[in-house]
């Protein structure tokens, strides 16, 4: 029997709930597809700092350096306790920056999917979406903004300034093109390439790349768009698009927005890819708010353990069994509290409730 071996880090909030139900589906999956998985909890955010004095402890490197993939919760800690945590140690900065780093886990896939009969959990109307959603967002994770030299302090004249810089290389770009133009030949032969060329120069070295790499996948249509127009047609027309492909911080924001006219962001899970390791997690926060009411949607965290199925371990049939689950709870009339309407929140299926209903479908 083949095992894999998995970091599991929890994280903050409502992370150890939902990744809970996650474990179940992982625990389904191994008499389904005749493997093992060996399950490696450790810890990680900001209630690692508090913890451990750090938010990515060394103990947590070693197991996911050992381990064939990463399962990741959501990170991050409500307002106050984030506030003891020195900025330059808080998790996001201190904890998942570096983890991108380590693993190199430039690609970033996000499916935004909604089938036509879950429409209703749009807030967009039905007549915008007759056939559903089903878009690709590919995003570079390990440049740009994010990851460019930050400096900060005070000005000759005594005012305070920060500057952070914004860096590409072609190889960068050129990298995460690949992926995106290899997604695009996978699906309908669309490639919505998202820049910000009357801007910035970053997007104009940007355009240049796609039309370096494009010849290469003639099979491949390429649109190009710009970031502010994406975000409009992504409300307006969100059949115009399949695969799209941009760099970090505008897939950070337009994925969110996707999460939107989903109707919550608790239906888009995420797959972080390396060169050689991965990490999978929901797209959405810790939402420390509601951490232990046990009222989260799970879906996010279960289709981030689909994602690492297919993408890491190559058990595509898996996979898909795992998504047929979701979306038969779903299709069976269940909601979880996120995507209720006000008159159903009180039948709102519970986190655990709906992991078991995963579970169950799985192994009808």
């Amino acid at each position: 029997m083949k095992t894999f071996s998995i970091a599991v880090l929890e994280g903050d909030g409502i992370g150890p709930e939902i990744t809970r139900e996650a474990v179940k589906v992982l625990r389904a999956i191994e008499p389904i597809a005749g493997v093992s998985f060996d399950l490696r909890f450790a810890p990680f955010g900001g209630q690692a700092w508090f913890d451990h004095g750090t938010s990515f402890p060394a103990e947590t490197m070693a197991i996911c350096d050992a381990s064939d993939a990463i399962l990741k919760g959501p990170i991050g800690l409500g307002t106050e306790a984030s506030r003891r945590i020195p900025v330059n140690e808080q998790p996001e900065r201190a904890g998942l920056l570096p983890m991108r780093k380590r693993y190199n886990t430039y690609a970033n896939f996000r499916p935004v999917y909604l089938p036509p009969e879950l429409c209703h959990f749009s807030p967009l109307r039905k007549e915008r979406i007759p056939n559903g959603i089903d878009i690709m967002m590919i995003r570079e994770l390990v440049g740009g903004l994010y990851f460019g030299e930050k400096e900060e302090g005070r000005n000759e004249a005594g005012g305070r300034y920060v500057k952070e810089t914004l860096e590409y290389t072609a190889l960068q770009i050129r990298r995460i093109l690949h992926t995106g133009f290899q997604e695009a030949r996978k699906r309908k032969g669309l490639l919505h390439s998202v820049h910000k060329s009357n801007v910035l120069l970053s997007s104009v070295l940007w355009n240049e790349v796609v039309d370096e790499v494009a010849p290469e996948y003639p099979d491949v249509r390429v649109e190009h768009i710009i970031v502010d127009a994406a975000a409009t047609a992504l409300v307006l027309r969100p059949e115009t698009f399949d695969v799209m492909v941009m760099e970090n911080m505008f897939g950070d924001i337009l994925s969110d927005l996707a999460g939107g006219i989903l109707g919550s962001l608790g239906l888009m899970p995420s797959a972080c890819v390396g060169t050689e390791k991965s990490y999978y997690e929901p797209s959405h926060g810790s939402a420390p708010d509601i951490a232990g009411r046990g009222t989260a949607n799970p879906y996010s965290m279960i289709g981030s353990v689909a994602l690492m199925l297919e993408k890491s371990f190559e058990m595509d049939d898996a996979a898909r069994r795992v998504w047929d689950a979701l979306r038969a709870v779903f299709a069976a009339g269940h909601v979880t509290a996120d995507l209720a309407a006000p008159e159903e929140r009180g039948k709102a299926l519970g986190t655990a409730a709906f992991g078991d209903l995963v579970v169950a479908a799985l192994k009808s």
